[in-house]
């Protein structure tokens, strides 16, 4: 089967090389490409001097158009399987082999990697954690499934959720609302545990004084969603 690993990458001058190089040394059978949204520092000319596998977007288009990038790139090249791998450091590919077998084995649409299944590695700050447990209680009300962490990014999907992205993406802030669009459609979606680290460089893109606008525009889209 044909893996691909979508890295979206927005100033990850600090942590690109680390990105891939797990990768190589641990998931050896993903294939990968880094979606460069049109970064202001280095991480082009990185990516370009070490010859790395990049698609650089002529203007930046946030976190979900980078990521539907990565999903038409996967559907144009035939792949079997896609998983969203962030360029941060924070997702460890150690575990993707695993979420492979078991979307396969199992005959599944999509799968998640929790954080909050076993509860090791990194939890996220207090704050975001009770953000997490809404959209959790929320994406519930409207599906009727239990996301223990539907904010994730490390998410594993078929050639029908390739497809499905490919196609349509929400464009910022992007999780809850595709998994709940996933759900409502009738995919078979699971979670299984696995780790994640501190951001080893680099600043989110959410930062306090987006919060507020991120839970009001998030929760509108997942009830958006949920109503289709």
């Amino acid at each position: 089967m044909k893996k691909l690993a979508i890295i979206p990458a927005y100033n990850e001058e600090g942590s690109i090389l680390k990105t891939v190089k797990d990768l190589r040394e641990n998931a050896p059978d993903f294939d990968y490409i880094i979606i460069n949204d049109c970064s202001t520092d280095d991480t082009q000319r990185i990516c370009e001097s070490h010859r790395l596998h990049v698609v650089n977007l002529p203007v930046n288009l946030g976190i979900g158009g980078g990521v539907q990038t990565g999903y038409q790139y996967a559907k144009t090249h035939d792949y079997d399987i896609a998983v969203q791998f962030d360029g941060d450091g924070q997702h460890n590919a150690k575990f993707l082999d695993a979420m492979a077998k078991k979307l396969v084995d199992e005959d599944l649409d999509m799968v998640i990697g929790s954080r909050y299944i076993e509860k090791k590695g990194f939890q996220s700050s207090g704050l975001r954690r009770l953000g997490i447990r809404y959209f959790s209680w929320l994406i519930r009300k409207m599906t009727g499934q239990t996301i223990t962490d539907p904010t994730s990014g490390m998410r594993i999907c078929n050639r029908d959720v390739i497809e499905i992205y490919a196609n349509d993406y929400p464009r910022d802030y992007p999780e809850p609302e595709s998994v709940t669009t996933i759900l409502k459609a009738g995919k078979k979606v699971r979670e299984m545990p696995v780790e994640m680290n501190e951001r080893s460089a680099g600043v989110s893109s959410i930062s306090p004084r987006k919060s507020i606008y991120y839970m009001v525009k998030v929760s509108l889209a997942v009830l958006m969603a949920g109503k289709r």
